[in-house]
């Protein structure tokens, strides 16, 4: 199929070639489209009109051929150089466009869909407005809900032990106490026992005198 409409173009463009260089003197060359066409997914049935439009007026017409067509865009009187060529297929315009060159040659496969037979040119898109005027400022929105908690943290190592402190000074000596209350008598029975035994030494001494003087 490819090849089939490659040789179409040329053959188109060979028929250009062989008009009389006098009939080029007073017309320019047109822009030939070769290709396909296709209505709503299927190839455009025979007889379908192929046709080409610029500025909003249709400058070319062909029937489809086997799902083909062969398409002659002559400007004539007008001038067509850079300015952009569309299609429709029954009607229909074809997602394809292409500038108008002069003796150009294109392969095009046109690719349609009905109801879209609106304007074939899209217009070119209006000048930026004027920047308007900064807004008042807007109130200020509710408060937003609490966020959740935050996980609890690890609790901390122990700290290390400090150092050991200085020695303490020596106190200075105490006052001295007050003096303990006096002790009590002994006991009776003891002094008379002593006073006895003394009694008995002093008999017995005056005894042994006694004695020895008389000896």
């Amino acid at each position: 199929m490819t090849k089939t409409r490659f040789l179409t173009l040329v053959m188109a463009l060979a028929l250009l070639l062989a008009i009389p260089t006098a009939v080029f003197a007073q017309r320019v060359p047109p822009h030939v489209f070769v290709g396909t066409a296709s209505l709503d997914g299927t190839a455009a049935v025979d007889g379908a009109a192929i046709t080409a439009w610029i500025d909003g007026e249709q400058v070319a017409a062909t029937n489809a051929s086997g799902g083909e067509y062969n398409l002659l865009v002559d400007q004539g009187d007008s001038t067509f150089a850079g300015k952009t060529v569309s299609f429709k297929v029954s009607g229909s315009n074809a997602a394809e466009t292409s500038a108008w060159i002069q003796g150009g040659g294109d392969v095009l496969n046109l690719v349609a869909a009905t109801g879209s037979a609106g304007g074939t040119v899209a217009g070119e898109a209006g000048a930026s407005g004027a920047k308007g005027e900064k807004g008042d400022t807007g109130a200020a929105g509710p408060a937003g809900s609490a966020g959740a908690t935050g996980a609890s943290g690890s609790a901390g190592a122990d700290g290390a032990a400090g150092p050991a402190g200085p020695a303490g000074t020596a106190g200075s000596a105490g006052a001295a106490g007050p003096a303990g209350p006096a002790g009590d008598d002994g006991s009776g029975t003891l002094a008379l026992i002593a006073l006895i035994i003394a009694a008995v030494a002093l008999l017995a001494a005056g005894g042994s005198y006694m004695m020895g003087r008389r000896a």
